[in-house]
Formats: structure tokens, sequence, C-alpha cells
């Protein structure tokens, strides 16, 4: 059974934006798909996210797939490090993903979680030896999530890159995005 996970990213959950017109997309695809609450998404940790994620996926084999959003595509990154040698999936979609830089208020417990995410050390050559395909979408006119961290995800990853125009941070709230049909030809196309 091809299984997706949907990761949402800093202050998301299940039901935002994209991610329920995606989910019924892919069931009607004949995707399981799961979409689940990351522990205090407003404030999130590495140290807790990550094992949830763990938990939640059980067993990843060739025929799990991942979505992620903002912080969520880190989650999925750091996640995949963890992975015993020699186990893969089928690969991953990146949704205004980062590793290098972000654009946060100026609010200090926002910097220090920025900080922890951008300074925690990630083995990208263990992350790409689970990781036999990816796509990194992101926006033109993204606020927070700036069009050179694409680089990491080309050099580092090899994914696929796509600019999308004028899509902000691919947010339901801020940015009214309810379909993202670029995600879903991604998921199907890897």
């Amino acid at each position: 059974m091809k299984r997706v996970f949907i990761i949402h990213g800093w202050d998301g959950y299940p039901e935002e934006g994209w991610f329920p017109w995606l989910k019924k997309e892919l069931e009607e695809k004949w995707f399981k798909v799961f979409v689940p609450q990351l522990p205090d998404a407003a404030n999130p940790r590495i140290e807790k996210w990550v094992p949830v994620l763990a938990r939640i996926v059980g067993v990843a084999d060739e025929q799990t797939y991942f979505v992620g959003h903002s912080i969520g595509c880190q989650t999925i990154a750091r996640y995949l490090e963890t992975l015993p040698e020699g186990q893969k999936i089928v690969g991953a979609v990146f949704v205004a993903g980062f590793f290098e830089r972000v654009n946060l208020e100026k609010d200090p417990d926002v910097q220090e979680t920025g900080r922890l995410w951008l300074e925690a050390p990630l083995d990208f050559s263990k992350v790409k030896s689970h990781l036999p395909k990816s796509v990194a979408i992101f926006s033109d006119n993204d606020p927070y999530i700036p069009l050179d961290n694409q680089y990491d995800f080309r050099k580092k990853l090899g994914s696929e890159i796509i600019i999308e125009k004028s899509k902000g941070h691919f947010s339901g709230q801020s940015d009214g995005i309810t379909e993202l049909p670029v995600v879903l030809e991604s998921v199907l196309k890897l």
C-alpha cells in the first residue's frame, strides 16, 4: 500500500490550507494518507517532532512518500537521517523548505526556535542515501523562505527545483492557498 505522510510546518495543523485537498486527491488515487498533528506546533523542536514522526510512520519502505511544508521539510530530512543504512523510501516533495536561511520576526522566542533548527547538524549524505527522488517547490515572493534555499535541495539532496509565481509561503491562512496542483503532480512523478 502506498503511504503518504504530509508534515505541516511551524504553527501548522492537519486541516490547514491545501493539506485536506491533497489528502483527498491522493486518496482518490489509492494512496493511504496521514496528516499528523505534531506536538506543540507553535514551538517546534527537533527532539519532539522527529521521534513522533518516526512513531507515526513505523517502518518506512519503498511504498512510503513524504510531503513537507516549511519546517516540516526539515522534520522529514532529520527523520530520514535516522533511518538504518539501506532503508529507502519512494521520495519526498518539499514545499517552502529551508536549511540555510529563514526570515523570521524579531521576537526572541521565534529567533531562538529558528536558530535551533538552522544550527543543528544534519548529515545530508545520510538523508540522500534514503531519498532516491525529491522535488523542492518554492515561491518567488515567499516572505520567510529566500530562494537561495533551493541550492541545498539541488546540490545536497539532488532535488528537482520548481519555482512558483506569487504563492507566498503556500499558506492557507495568509496566502489563501487551498489547492496546490504542483504538489500532487510532483508526488505522482516520484
